[in-house]
């Protein structure tokens, strides 16, 4: 694996830093560019999190830099007050298992709860 440039690896922790909840994703949180990125921008907009969106797809640096940042080999990724939690599949487990919620509670992230119960029941 490329060593981490050190002006990627800064911007990419000053986006995580800055802000409670950042994905990385392709295309933005209004209009994803795959379908993973659109299921995790998807649970997060109808959950009502306030989240910043960082287009992969606008910078190689970074879209190749996370990979190396996280060791996680795919996009999307999620971080949550400075934590890496996951991809697509991490994060839709996590929604339905109400562990999203949980962990959302414990960093004290808004979110609508009735939103997040609203998935896992059309997703029983």
């Amino acid at each position: 694996m490329a060593e981490l440039d050190p002006s990627v690896r800064e911007r990419i922790e000053n986006l995580i830093e800055n802000n409670d909840v950042v994905l990385f994703m392709k295309g933005t949180k209004t209009m994803p560019q795959c379908g993973f990125s659109s299921r995790v921008a998807g649970i997060l907009n109808y959950m009502g999190v306030d989240f910043a969106d960082v287009n992969v797809l606008e910078d190689e640096s970074i879209r190749q830099g996370i990979k190396d940042f996280s060791d996680w080999p795919t996009i999307p990724q999620l971080y949550v007050k400075g934590e890496f939690i996951g991809g697509c599949d991490i994060v839709t487990e996590m929604t339905l298992s109400g562990e999203l919620d949980q962990l959302f509670d414990q960093k004290g992230i808004a979110y609508d709860k009735e939103a997040a119960d609203r998935i896992r029941e059309a997703n029983a």
